[in-house]
C-alpha cells in the first residue's frame, strides 16, 4: 500500500514506528477495550494501529481522522471487515460542528481518542464535541500524554500544545458535565525513554531501535504498571459518561 502522499511526514513516521510495536499496541487496546460497548467511534485513527484490534475483536466501529489522506489508507486497509461502520473525516473543532456532523450526533455508545486532544488548542471544545457524538449514557475514553515537565522536542515536532495530568484532564470532563468513571496513568517505564531521548539527547523522533527493544519487554512493563498501582505514567487516561 503506497501512502507516501500523506502530508503529515513526522506524524506518519511516528505512526509507522509505533505500528511495528505490536505488543505495545495490544497493551493499549487491552487497557481501553473493557470500557467500550456497542457502536464505537475512534477519533484520530491514523494508520489504524489500534483500530486493527477492535476490528479483529468484532467490534462495530467507525474510524475517523482529521486528515483525508489517512482516511483513504484506512478504507483500503480495513474494507474487508463487515463490522466496520465506515470511515470519515472529523474535525473536532469545526466551526459548524453540529451541522457538519449532524448524522453522528447522539449516535455512538462509545467514543475514544488516543493521543489526539493534545494536538488541539481548544481542548475544552474538543471534549464538548466528543460528548455530542455520544448517546445519553455513552462513554468517552481519552488518552493523552502526561506531565508538562516532560514536554520536549518530540512534542514540538508532533504538534502537541500541552501535556496533562489526571487532575487537568478530569477538569475538562467536569467542565463538560461528564461523569468520571475511571482515571489512571499508563506506561510508567515510558517516562524514562521519553525524558532521555527527548530532553537529554534532544531527538525529534522516537528512535525505532529504542521502540523495538521497548516492545519486546512489554510483558515486564505491564507488571511494573501494576506494581506502581498506575500512580504515574507517560500517558493519562480518563473515562467519562454522558
Amino acid at each position: 500500500m503506497k501512502i507516501e502522499a500523506i502530508s503529515d511526514k513526522k506524524g506518519k513516521e511516528t505512526l509507522d514506528i509505533i505500528g511495528e510495536a505490536d505488543n505495545f499496541n495490544q497493551w493499549m487496546f487491552e487497557t481501553i477495550f473493557p470500557f467500550t460497548t456497542g457502536k464505537t467511534l475512534e477519533i484520530g485513527s491514523g494508520l489504524g494501529n489500534i483500530s486493527n484490534f477492535f476490528l479483529k475483536e468484532g467490534s462495530e466501529i467507525m474510524l475517523t481522522d482529521f486528515r483525508s489522506e489517512y482516511c483513504s489508507v484506512l478504507r483500503e486497509k480495513f474494507e474487508m471487515y463487515p463490522n466496520l461502520l465506515g470511515v470519515d473525516t472529523i474535525d473536532l473543532v469545526h466551526p459548524d460542528f453540529d451541522n457538519e456532523y449532524k448524522q453522528y450526533l447522539n449516535y455512538f455508545d462509545s467514543v475514544f481518542a488516543l493521543n489526539v486532544i493534545e494536538h488541539i488548542e481548544n481542548d475544552r471544545l474538543a471534549i464538548e464535541n466528543c460528548k455530542k457524538l455520544l448517546k445519553q449514557g455513552g462513554k468517552l475514553i481519552i488518552l493523552v500524554p502526561s506531565y508538562n515537565s516532560l514536554y520536549n522536542k518530540f512534542d514540538e515536532e508532533l504538534g502537541h500544545f500541552r501535556r496533562y495530568t489526571k487532575r487537568s484532564l478530569s477538569k475538562l470532563f467536569k467542565d463538560n458535565n461528564l461523569e468520571i468513571l475511571h482515571s489512571r496513568y499508563f506506561n510508567l517505564i515510558g517516562i524514562t525513554g521519553w525524558f532521555f531521548s527527548g530532553k537529554i539527547l534532544k531527538k525529534d523522533m522516537i528512535p525505532a531501535s529504542q521502540m523495538k527493544i521497548y516492545n519486546k519487554l512489554v510483558p515486564l512493563w505491564k507488571i511494573l504498571d501494576k506494581l506502581s498501582l498506575n500512580l504515574f505514567g507517560l500517558s493519562t487516561i480518563i473515562i467519562g459518561r454522558k
